[in-house]
């Protein structure tokens, strides 16, 4: 019913849904581009349309009261972002201890315009071994859902350009706030 629903309201509101959910226990899915406070609510009523479960790391703000029932409900695990927790590591045993798990996550980790792409997501992938499923809204087109299934290679630039390659024309709600994507240069 709730499946139903959620199809409904996002055809009725102009948008189509895109891609099969994998058929795999296991993997990371990044969703793309990640520009405004809209995206969370479209993105939730396309994993409801599709059926999928879902968990996703946020920030913990998002997770105080009164609306942290709420967000744990959604399948959200709160994370400190200004404090020394290794999410990656914490991550990884995740997938080891749950048979099933999808976890999804936004590379760009601010609705803000950034230079890069946080590779945190890249890094839980690899080292739990598990395929990164590619999701996205388009504003253009307005369609909305999954991309490809990827096995990464490990070799992170090789990786990201293919990334660049599947979003490179997809536009958020702000166009002007899409990050660049690629890892952060360091040196």
């Amino acid at each position: 019913m709730m499946q139903t629903c959620a199809a409904w309201l996002l055809k009725r509101l102009g948008w189509s849904l895109v891609g099969v959910v994998p058929s795999v226990p296991q993997c990371v899915i990044i969703f793309a581009p990640h520009t405004s406070n809209w995206d969370f609510p479209i993105m939730y009523l396309t994993k409801i349309a599709m059926g999928v479960k879902v968990n996703f790391l946020g920030k913990h703000q998002l997770f105080r009261w009164p609306f942290g029932w709420f967000f744990r409900a959604l399948g959200g695990i709160p994370v400190v972002r200004n404090e020394n927790h290794n999410v990656v590591v914490d991550s990884i045993r995740a997938f080891k201890d749950n048979a099933q798990l999808l976890l999804a996550l936004a590379p760009e980790g601010t609705r803000s315009k950034t230079d890069h792409w946080r590779t945190g997501f890249y890094h839980i992938a690899v080292g739990a071994n598990v395929p990164l499923q590619l999701a996205f809204l388009d504003c253009r087109t307005r369609s909305l859902g999954l991309g490809p299934l990827l096995q990464l290679t490990g070799e992170i630039q090789t990786d990201f350009a293919r990334f660049r390659q599947f979003y490179q024309d997809k536009q958020g709600f702000l166009p002007e706030l899409t990050s660049t994507i690629q890892p952060r240069q360091h040196g």
